[in-house]
């Protein structure tokens, strides 16, 4: 007799979880100022970040060099071209928390390949807002991955290799996300022809990094909330171009990120802590007048420095009585920094005669608040910020190495000061897709360690410190109007900025000769020091293009138009009416993508820059420059595909240095390079 099978007991079905990275989404006031999203198509075909970033005409690399060859020194990043400088004038986050160097306020942008990058936001000229200080000419936001992963390894002239990828694993309640990157190059010489000399040598370059992510979801009882916690290292070893210089560069953060996001009629919140901790090797050299030959000038054989930083916000979005859509959110955020250079200086006779050890502390904290209205065709946005600032623990001390005595022993006061900051903005939709906008806004940035405290040298020319800098500010109106529609967008923005106390290098005598303080500088060489020179006004036109045609095209195309200038004032006269250094007025970008068949895609991007110029004085011009790029992606099958690229493709040659007798550098020649990327 068969027996009946007993009935299974009830299953209870459970929703599926999906673990996401602690953040606060982007605030809705943002779509009333100057906002560019790069998304994931762009970023999937740029090497580095920076190269990504360099596509869009308002962002200014310093002297037009990418971090293939830039010197970690000059990897500072500033948008709208009013007065780019190696520390950079943009502050730039990665889930919140800065990327800036604690030391220079440059960014290592080895430390983030852009396989881990989901998408970035660029807003220019929005002022401190919730961002803080450095955001003077704007932010730039990173988001890391969250879903899917890539892989992506390749191989290119001049003995170039990477091997770079991205993506996560789900472990029990949890998720895992990496990267990590390796790349290697031989490097180019960037003084040419007759110039060059055997003192000329390769920008080689070995740079790797790693980070690990652990999102975890927190208790029911605080909502759909999250904790992220990140480590990630870096370090980058490259050449200068002269023999016997070299750079080294490595750093290692922590952060902790807990938050939930905002729900109507509900708060969402962040909690966030980070440290970074950096170092820097640098040697420079002094070039003998033929070039063949350099002789040993500087020796920065450590640069230890320590950031760390905690900010908290809380937001609410409700429907007020009124209607529309209220977004509110208040919030709290500090910042410290401290460091110092220990470098060997004034060689004679093949040793270095002198040392020095300089450095301080800085601290800026602030709190401030947000709101933004959105009813009808009308978003409304505002806000207001107040800082303090401190510099304190500042000292100098260089001593004869060969008796021990000090030669030059200074005790810099403490500083400090408040910085009240604000920012307007509104948004119209006045129908068939357009929208008009305008905006005011302040923002400011103090000076870093390395402007405070640490002299440097290229070449044969000197630059001063200034323990005595205070911050920049910045005051800002502009007005947009654009377009979005679904195969075709436009936008365009006037703009009108205004730094005050604006620090730059200030040409104060020429060699040879010798000087208090900075000692001797060599025939063809000049001394410079860093001060709060003035003013410098901006008035700029900015306008940026897409259309889809038919048959898998797309067209792009962007221009920017920057007229800066530099008012020096009594402290720097012979400023007055010239044009920042390293600012041009045009620049400008067109892009072609043609999906030739469901395999095969290709691009082509031109980039165009009006002149530059080297130096504060305006006597050393860096030409125009137009080049292009070339790609073709071959897709294999549905996580596989394999790419063709050609950087400068007509073999441009980008001046990208000058020094005082004329000699000049130029950027990277044609590269090819032959990848194979999967994703999941």
């Amino acid at each position: 007799m068969l027996q009946d099978t007993p009935p299974a007991p009830p299953t209870t079905a459970l929703d599926e979880v999906i673990v996401t990275a602690a953040r606060l989404p982007p605030a809705a006031g943002e779509a009333a100022f100057s906002v560019i999203r790069l998304g994931a198509e762009t970023l999937s075909t740029a090497t580095r970040l920076d190269e990504a970033l360099a596509t869009v005409p308002a962002v200014s690399l310093f002297r037009r060099t990418s971090s293939l060859a830039a010197n970690p020194t000059t990897q500072g990043i500033s948008l709208r071209a009013i007065a780019p400088s190696g520390a950079g004038r943009t502050l730039v986050t990665l889930d919140g928390a800065p990327l800036n160097d604690p030391f220079g306020g440059w960014v290592i942008w080895s430390q983030v390949p852009t396989e881990s990058v989901e998408s970035l936001d660029i807003v220019r000229g929005a002022g401190a807002g919730p961002y803080g200080a450095g955001a003077l000419t704007g932010v730039i936001q990173l988001r890391e991955r969250e879903r899917g992963g890539v892989l992506d390894a390749s191989i290119g002239e001049r003995g170039g290799a990477r091997l770079a990828g991205a993506g996560g694993v789900d472990a029990g309640p949890m998720r895992l996300t990496g990267s990590a990157l390796y790349e290697t190059s031989d490097g180019y010489i960037p003084v040419r022809g007759a110039a060059a000399g055997a003192a000329d040598t390769p920008l080689d370059l070995e740079a790797k990094s790693a980070s690990l992510r652990a999102d975890i979801p927190l208790p029911p009882a605080l909502g759909e909330a999250a904790l992220s916690l990140r480590a990630a290292a870096y370090e980058e070893n490259r050449g200068s171009g002269l023999a016997g210089a070299r750079a080294t560069a490595s750093g290692h953060v922590l952060s902790a990120t807990a938050a939930k996001r905002p729900t109507e009629g509900d708060y969402g919140w962040r909690l966030q802590a980070w440290r970074r901790e950096s170092d820097l090797a640098n040697t420079s050299v002094a070039v003998a007048a033929d070039r063949a030959t350099t002789t040993p000038a500087n020796d920065q054989y450590e640069t230890p420095a320590t950031g760390w930083g905690l900010n908290a916000a809380l937001r609410r979005v409700e429907r007020p009585m009124g209607g529309g859509r209220l977004e509110w959110e208040v919030g709290a955020d500090a910042r410290f920094n401290e460091g110092e250079t220990r470098e060997l200086f004034r060689s004679m006779g093949g040793a270095f005669t002198r040392d020095r050890v300089a450095g301080g502390e800085t601290a800026v904290a602030g709190i401030y608040g947000e709101g933004s209205l959105e009813n009808g065709p009308w978003l409304l946005a505002g806000g207001l910020r107040l800082d303090g600032w401190k510099n304190r623990n500042g000292r100098r001390l260089e001593r004869d190495r060969a008796t021990g005595a000090a030669t030059l022993d200074e005790v810099d006061p403490e500083r400090s000061g408040e910085v009240v900051s604000a920012r307007l903005a509104a948004r119209r939709m006045i129908g068939g897709g357009w929208a008009a906008r305008g905006a005011a806004y302040s923002g400011f940035r103090p000076a870093t360690l390395n402007e405070l405290h640490r002299p440097f040298r290229v070449g044969n020319d000197l630059t001063e410190a200034n323990a005595g800098l205070v911050p920049e500010t910045l005051q800002g109106v502009e007005a947009g109007l654009a377009f979005e529609g679904p195969i075709s967008s436009l936008s365009a923005t006037l703009f009108w900025n205004r730094i005050e106390d604006a620090v730059v290098n200030v040409t104060i005598g020429e060699g040879p000769a010798t000087f208090p303080r900075a000692g001797f500088v060599p025939a063809g060489g000049v001394l410079r020091q860093r001060q709060n020179a003035g003013t410098i006004e901006a008035t700029g036109l900015e306008i940026s293009a897409r259309q889809r045609l038919r048959g898998g095209l797309d067209l792009t195309g962007a221009v920017s138009v920057t007229d800066a200038r530099v008012d020096g004032g009594s402290a720097a006269a012979q400023l007055t009416g010239l044009r920042p250094a390293q600012a041009p007025i045009w620049s400008a970008s067109a892009g072609i993508d043609w999906r030739a068949s469901d395999r095969l895609s290709l691009s082509a991007r031109a980039r165009y820059e009006s002149k530059r110029f080297e130096d504060d004085l305006n006597s050393r011009v860096l030409g125009a420059a137009v080049t292009a790029d070339a790609r073709a992606d071959w897709r294999v099958n549905e996580t596989t595909s394999l790419w063709l690229a050609a950087d400068n493709l007509f073999d441009a040659e980008v001046e990208v240095s000058e020094t005082g007798n004329g000699v000049e550098g130029y950027g990277p020649p044609r590269l090819i390079s032959l990848g194979l990327r999967l994703t999941y």
